[in-house]
């Protein structure tokens, strides 16, 4: 775009340069006057300037609402309020974009929409479902037609179990917000086992999906040390959904927080992202056979192997992180399957199923 006026242009241009040069942030709503700064720079044609400008600013509201169906531009006062005596301003929704739209786009949304429909608290869902339905209007026919948008009427996901925790967006917005300026995070977090939430302040290093919680992890406030394995004494984690509220300090965490050592890949292979009872370990079961078949399918891990024992019973062998979800597992397969080795699993597993079975004759 050249440094000529807008108002030189022919109207489509204009209207793209007007949508290019407004603000996307309430804060900063521009008022015509500021505009037409722009706008036209002709004293002769100012009147006639300005009241082309406020119609290219009508037309492109007009254009949001009938092709995005959106109303992104906003108007202070709104568009339907009389404005008389008081100096209108004008920004763009910050989410707004004007999407390059094809069957692709709709398809990933739709997918996306479907996969997550019970792993995400209900506020997430809806962000998806506006987002599709927003693209459905765009290309509803088109789409539908095509060979990837056929897919949508052969496919369901069923719920977990348990629905996935509520979420405070205001606190996801905090959190957000002092992962990506990387500062200090005071929380107010209230444990299960507590009757009231608990201050704290966290270096917060991101965010844990597993199954359908979101965990918060992190580093409680801590000197800086030579010695990695100090440092890690400080990480923690915390459920998202425990979390009563957020507030980002000015305060930046320090760097060490942010070494190579500790990205979220590090961490997880260190078995600092989930409850655990120690790292790795060489998991060796007796698996009825029938019920073996699944472990052909998805195993435990890359180097699993499986030895027909006899008829009934096969032995499978793996290196596994002993996680509170592999003895979650463990327990549900407790008619089909025993823990051989480690002693130390085998005998934690036992405990529990004495404790259930105590529970049931209860």
């Amino acid at each position: 775009m050249s440094n000529d006026p807008i108002a030189s242009y022919n109207k489509s241009i204009r209207l793209f340069a007007l949508y290019q040069c407004l603000p996307r942030d309430k804060d900063k709503a521009i008022s015509l006057t500021e505009l037409m700064e722009a706008y036209g720079d002709d004293a002769d044609k100012l009147n006639n300037e300005r009241k082309n400008l406020e119609n290219d600013l009508t037309s492109l509201n007009q254009i949001f609402n009938d092709i995005f169906f959106s109303d992104a531009l906003i108007r202070i006062p709104a568009w339907v309020q009389n404005i008389s005596g008081q100096t209108a301003r004008f920004y763009i929704e910050p989410d707004f974009t004007i999407d390059a739209i094809n069957e692709q786009t709709v398809f990933f949304w739709d997918m996306l929409a479907k996969y997550t429909a019970n792993y995400l608290p209900a506020s997430f869902k809806q962000s998806i479902s506006d987002k599709l339905t927003q693209l459905g209007r765009h290309q509803k026919h088109g789409f539908i037609q095509s060979q990837l948008g056929q897919w949508q009427s052969y496919l369901i996901t069923l719920p977990s179990v348990l629905l996935a925790p509520a979420l405070d967006n205001e606190v996801l917005a905090h959190i957000h917000k002092a992962l990506l300026e990387n500062k200090k995070l005071q929380i107010s977090y209230q444990n299960k086992w507590d009757s009231e939430p608990i201050e704290r302040l966290i270096y917060a290093k991101g965010l844990v999906f597993i199954d359908n919680m979101i965990y918060l992890t992190g580093f409680d406030p801590t000197d800086d040390h030579i010695n990695d394995k100090v440092l890690l004494k400080a990480h923690r984690n915390f459920a998202v959904n425990r979390i009563k509220k957020a507030k980002v300090l000015e305060e930046p965490i320090p760097d060490w927080v942010r070494h190579d050592a500790f990205t979220l890949e590090n961490l997880n292979k260190l078995g600092k992202l989930e409850l655990n009872e120690g790292l790795e370990i060489r998991l060796v079961l007796k698996v009825q056979k029938y019920a073996c078949q699944h472990l052909y399918e998805r195993p435990l891990s890359q180097d699993q192997k499986i030895a027909i024992t006899d008829d009934t019973w096969n032995q499978v062998s793996a290196t596994v992180a002993n996680t509170m979800r592999l003895q979650d597992w463990l327990v549900s397969m407790s008619q089909l399957a025993v823990v051989i080795e480690p002693l130390e699993l085998k005998t934690i597993i036992l405990e529990r199923l004495h404790s259930a079975i105590e529970l049931y004759q209860d």
